[in-house]
């Protein structure tokens, strides 16, 4: 193996340019050329890429974003999409391609491989946590911490106000973040995708702890979980008590990754140099325990990862 290609897709996460780094220093290490996909999966069908050298990739590990950019590709899903791509990735000689993103971009990965027979390896990251095959994903901690942040701020004027804050977080699908989030803050009610909840319980919770002295509530909410506005508006008609709405939005996605996604992103871009070096031809990077692994790469996108059901209840039990 000579030259590999490197692409960022999907949403973007913080880590995604360490995890770039990563994949290019650790070519260098086995004498690699690397070539940076870019725009995503959009840059396979429009032909954009550059080589890309160790010094190429220097002062960015700190840097959210992705320095390659990335755009969400209708027509990746498309079979002529799909063999578009992998005929471009023949025609530039790449034998394999690193792809860092989440489930779907995954499946893309998966689609281009029975395509074209290049390599892929998937390098997971995504703030919202939901990959099969790893414990975690460069930028969910970095995503955590930023809404950790907000919601401390948040509970300071709740309690100042003697208010009830719903805070939307990301989470479409899935309920990992708010749920991290969540326990993290100690917040009195949390809402899931994969837990439904009757509102009319929650609003007697929040009388009953108001009677027991209790003068502010925050409610951390992922996006999937329902209409945040059409929660916030039933809360507050059904207690009587003021209740805020605080949709925290993109600002998860932004700014400089926290340790733990850069060593992460470390870990995961070298494993999967590593991987096409010792010939692996369709996995994924993860990470169990303190163990960085690699899974097949199919089982990343076909099996739903299971929320820890365990952590919700903790958090009920914590927040009483």
């Amino acid at each position: 193996m000579k030259r590999i290609g490197v692409v960022t897709a999907g949403g973007d996460a913080p880590g995604m340019n360490a995890a770039i780094r990563a994949v290019v220093r650790s070519a260098a290490y086995y004498n690699f050329e690397v070539v940076g996909i870019e725009r995503g999966y959009a840059g396979l069908i429009e032909g954009r890429y550059r080589v890309l050298d160790r010094r190429s990739v220097s002062g960015i590990i700190n840097v959210g974003g992705t320095m390659l950019r990335t755009v969400r590709c209708k027509e990746i899903m498309t079979d002529e999409g799909i063999e578009k791509a992998a005929e471009f990735l023949k025609s530039i000689n790449l034998e394999g391609l690193v792809a860092i993103g989440g489930d779907g971009t995954f499946r893309g990965a998966s689609r281009l491989y029975e395509a074209s027979g290049i390599s892929m390896i998937g390098v997971p990251a995504t703030i919202d946590n939901d990959v099969s095959g790893t414990d975690t994903t460069i930028g969910f901690d970095t995503a955590v911490n930023v809404a950790l942040d907000a919601i401390d701020k948040i509970r300071d004027t709740a309690t100042s106000h003697e208010r009830i804050f719903v805070v939307e977080v990301m989470g479409r699908r899935r309920g990992f973040l708010a749920l991290e989030v969540g326990l993290a803050d100690g917040a009195e009610i949390i809402l899931i995708p994969e837990i439904k909840v009757d509102l009319d319980k929650i609003c007697e919770r929040i009388k009953r702890d108001r009677e027991e002295g209790k003068l502010s509530e925050i409610i951390v909410m992922a996006e999937g979980a329902g209409d945040s506005r059409l929660v916030t508006e039933h809360i507050a008609k059904e207690t009587g008590y003021e209740v805020r709405l605080t949709i925290l939005g993109h600002i998860q996605r932004g700014g400089a990754p926290t340790a733990r996604s850069r060593v992460l992103a470390c870990q995961f871009g070298n494993k999967a140099v590593e991987l096409l070096a010792t010939g692996e031809y369709k996995r994924m990077v993860g990470i169990r325990g303190e163990e960085v692994i690699s899974v097949d790469l199919d089982y990343s996108w076909r099996e739903e990862k299971k929320i820890d059901l365990r952590r919700y209840r903790l958090a009920e039990i914590l927040s009483l």
